[in-house]
């Protein structure tokens, strides 16, 4: 297409920026100089792994807190990502943040994958191929998967961007085939990649076996995703964690067992582009806010209510980041109705302003996700048996929340609900709610008419049949005519 294709000239050129190009002419990438030794690899992989952070000043499709706000979960008061810009006002082929961004952003990367994946080869040989085919692979296995969930049909294309005519565009493709290309590209990452845990930012066999689980699982392919997410269980390389909350900031994250897939950043060198704890929980800002329905999800006394959220009168001791003050809702941007986030913040830095560098990483995955994955697809095509009762419970019971574990004799109506409860308040903030009520069927019944705050019960959001898939962006819409069509609805 043509847009993206541009756009990925500019990216390629971007990671090899630190050779001399010899240009002829001066605004195509020369082949002569690049892809000559193999630390040529390691540049064009890393310039893929880029793609997946923000832009100065931006949030971007790997924020997985932001992907909530679309949700029942929490409230965008300032609409990053577009979200309560989508709720309110409904989405349109115009609609900012998300909506428009994550398009753009995905065919970025997969041009970048297309064009390192037929020249890698002129450079690297053998098991290191092999790893760094994986890795390219997962990542526009990822791109085409967030291009499918969000708008169904898409243009497929595999080609080196530099061996397409810029003039040229190219229609949608069907979402099956779009999906079965990542399938395609997962299973060779799958068979590709190191059978190891999730240390340095690189993507392992794990973290593409745990995303073959979610489109099994999201395509109600029961049986694949049970048997697919009990390769990770039984390859014992992943645990939970010790602390639930230390998954979402640092130094712990880079220890935690629980992990297999995050994007890593590392101040001050790959810091947040603007600090996570300024747009969580800083004054003028605290842009993810907890519903009052997400807040009424909680059983009592489950404690990671209370590490996933504040409250008002919370102080110092239970991680109030201003010392001398209590977190009190209508002062500093905390709205009254809802729940300033606490996941992903912190602990360590107090008075966040601007200017703030911190960086923690987006967890895209974790163990306690693929534990309970696997309780889904099993219940789904077994009924609640014993090893379903496992996993749901062993998250219960992780150490820190130590939840009761289930009631015995749950039918497999009751335990659906039961794991789509847990689902909701283990995963709280991580991305995954707006999908899961998609896939459920149940999108149009939670967010059509939802009331986010019930100080305000006459604000209600908007969900109609046609946001199953998003409108593609009306700019990408207006280059590709005639050939680019809009979906159905917009």
């Amino acid at each position: 297409m043509k847009r993206q294709l541009f756009i990925i000239g500019i990216s390629i050129a971007s990671f090899a920026g630190c050779k001399k190009l010899d240009q002829t002419p001066p605004d195509q990438l020369s082949t002569t100089v690049f892809w000559k030794q193999a630390s040529d690899a390691d540049l064009a992989l890393t310039g893929i792994y880029s793609t997946l952070y923000a832009g100065s000043g931006g949030v971007d499709q790997y924020g997985p807190m932001w992907w909530d706000n679309f949700s029942d979960n929490s409230y965008s008061q300032h609409s990053l990502a577009g979200a309560q810009e989508a709720l309110i006002s409904g989405l349109t082929p115009t609609s900012n943040g998300f909506p428009n961004t994550t398009y753009s952003s995905s065919y970025k990367t997969i041009s970048a994958v297309n064009n390192f994946l037929p020249n890698v080869n002129k450079v690297l040989s053998g098991d290191q191929l092999k790893k760094y085919r994986g890795e390219a692979l997962f990542i526009r296995g990822l791109s085409y998967w967030y291009l499918a969930m969000t708008y169904g049909n898409v243009p497929l294309i595999l080609e080196d961007p530099f061996t397409i005519d810029y003039s040229s565009s190219k229609a949608k493709s069907p979402r099956a085939d779009v999906l079965k290309q990542v399938e395609l590209d997962w299973d060779s990452a799958i068979a590709y990649l190191p059978d190891t845990k999730f240390t340095n930012g690189h993507a392992v066999k794990a973290a593409a076996e745990g995303y073959m689980t979610r489109l099994y699982l999201y395509e109600k392919r029961w049986a694949e995703a049970a048997a697919m997410s009990k390769n990770i269980i039984d390859g014992q390389l992943f645990s939970l964690n010790s602390s639930y909350a230390a998954n979402f900031y640092k130094p712990d994250q880079a220890s935690s067992p629980e992990i297999l897939f995050s994007v890593q950043f590392k101040q001050p060198a790959v810091p947040h582009s603007y600090s996570l704890n300024v747009l969580l929980i800083g004054p003028g800002w605290k842009d993810v806010q907890g519903t009052q329905d997400m807040i009424n999800e909680y059983e009592p006394n489950d404690p990671r209510k209370t590490m996933t959220f504040f409250f008002p009168g919370d102080g110092v001791a239970q991680g109030w980041p201003y010392p001398g003050t209590v977190g009190t809702p209508g002062v500093a941007e905390w709205v009254s109705g809802f729940y300033p986030l606490k996941k992903f913040v912190d602990p360590t830095v107090k008075n966040p302003v601007p200017g703030l560098l911190d960086d923690q990483d987006y967890v895209l995955l974790r163990y306690a996700d693929v534990k309970l994955m696997y309780a889904e697809a099993q219940n789904e095509a077994a009924g609640p048996d014993a090893s379903v009762y496992q996993q749901v419970n062993d998250v219960r019971a992780r150490p820190g929340v130590n939840m009761p574990a289930l009631p015995a004799g749950l039918s497999q109506t009751d335990m659906r609900q039961r794991i789509w409860h847990e689902r909701r308040v283990e995963l709280a903030l991580e991305g995954l709610r707006y999908f899961d009520l998609r896939r459920w069927g149940i999108a149009k019944q939670k967010l059509n008419g939802f009331v986010q705050n019930p100080l305000q019960p006459t604000l209600t959001t908007i969900y109609k049949d046609n946001y199953e898939y998003w409108p593609i962006p009306q700019q990408e819409i207006d280059i590709n005519k005639p050939t680019l069509v809009q979906n159905d609805g917009y």
